[in-house]
């Protein structure tokens, strides 16, 4: 079954709101055997929409539609729909008596233009909506299935997995991994993969780039569970053989994750002193639940200043290398392991930009320093970007080399 998922409202086509309704749906499709082929937003326009309901029909077994189904002039999915099908639109007493007992319950006056609420499409089923009023929709029209969402993502979702999977699952199933990969480019990669890739047809392969790193989805497809499952394991592997050194999850983790597990099982403690990220290590490694287990400070020394009170670096190596350079990158991470006795530390020293850079120190030059209580060292790395992405990309890099040591 091919799906194509429709989102009403001109506050998404305008951007004033983030359409995570597609997303969402998206996934779960995929995740219960049906393809999605087409993504369409559509501004609250009449016209328009009855065109890209025609198109849809024309294209797809499947169209989910979400928003427009409010009580509100420009809420007209339902009605623009009912048109295109040549569907009367009918008063439902049941649908009329719930949404008067929702108002009764919720200690409100109704208002007269939520009874619209209540009229559906001759022959369609009600979705009950839970958490709100207006109900979703279900229509089977000349082999093709309709549904009519609430925009609001809690009902949608909700109304989604409880009524809607169960009336359009299909045995087909398919299957995806995600590999997550750092330390090298989309281009490289897809190069030391592209037979793999072309030799493909299912499972399928593809590398999506994000900033510092690079996902690679595999996706299987059967009918039996257990044969998709043995596709996918085998495509995992020759990949996983192929590129090994570059992976560092095959379950979608973060890298921080996988650093914190790694100190948890290893019973280490850690703790960061920063520069350029400003507090950015720091911020993503706590964000992970339990990290005070293995986390035991972190230190934004900024300034000069802060970076000799605070961690002992030495003026002379300041006056002589610059606080951007190798030795200070190492003299901020073993100063913080020797105020703290923790197992590692990590620290980090750059030109984030956009000013401040030299012919020799360069916009996005960042030195990350490591210490532990056998050894320490400096990695030198220029990144491109903003000083926004330079800053990401340098805490990323700065998991991706505790990741290794550990």
């Amino acid at each position: 079954m091919n799906a194509e998922i429709i989102s009403v409202g001109t506050e998404i086509v305008l951007g004033s709101t983030l359409n995570t309704n597609t997303y969402y749906l998206s996934k779960r499709l995929w995740e219960i055997g049906i393809n999605v082929l087409y993504h369409t937003t559509v501004g609250d326009n009449p016209k328009l929409l009855e065109d890209v309901v025609n198109i849809g029909l024309e294209r797809s077994d499947l169209l989910i539609f979400t928003g427009g189904l409010g009580p509100t002039a420009d809420d007209m999915t339902k009605e623009v729909i009912s048109k295109a099908l040549g569907l009367k639109l009918e008063l439902n007493k049941n649908m009329e008596d719930s949404l008067k007992d929702y108002f009764n319950q919720t200690n409100r006056l109704m208002s007269s233009n939520n009874i619209k609420q209540a009229y559906l499409p001759e022959g369609a089923k009600i979705l009950t909506n839970e958490i709100g009023t207006a109900p979703g929709i279900y229509i089977e029209w000349k082999e093709k299935k309709l549904i009519l969402l609430p925009g609001p993502p809690k009902e949608m979702e909700l109304m989604f997995n409880k009524y809607v999977i169960p009336m359009i699952q299909q045995d087909y199933t398919i299957k995806i991994k995600t590999i997550n990969t750092i330390g090298i480019g989309e281009s490289t990669l897809e190069t030391l993969l592209m037979d793999i890739i072309k030799d493909q047809d299912n499972p399928s392969l593809a590398t999506y780039a994000k900033e510092g790193q690079v996902d690679i989805k595999i996706i299987a497809k059967g009918y039996e569970e257990e044969k998709v499952n043995i596709l996918l394991e085998d495509i995992v592997k020759k990949v996983e053989n192929r590129i090994s050194k570059y992976i560092y999850s095959c379950d979608d983790e973060t890298i921080e994750e996988i650093v914190f597990n790694k100190l948890k099982n290893k019973n280490m403690k850690i703790a960061f002193c920063e520069s350029c990220t400003g507090g950015l290590v720091s911020s993503k490694f706590t964000q992970i639940p339990g990290a005070s287990e293995v986390f035991e400070r972190g230190i934004i020394t900024y300034s000069n200043k802060a970076k000799i009170e605070e961690v002992g670096v030495s003026k002379k190596t300041l006056e002589r290398y610059g606080a951007v350079s190798e030795q200070v990158a190492i003299e901020m991470a073993r100063g913080l392991l020797n105020k703290t006795g923790v197992d590692i530390t990590l620290s980090t020293t750059g030109i984030a930009g956009p000013s401040g850079g030299s012919s020799s120190k360069p916009v996005g030059l960042v030195f990350i320093g490591i210490a532990t209580k056998e050894d320490s060292y400096a990695i030198k790395s220029i990144f491109a970007g903003d000083r926004k992405s330079i800053q990401n990309r340098a805490a990323l890099k700065a998991f991706d080399e505790l990741r290794k040591i550990l």
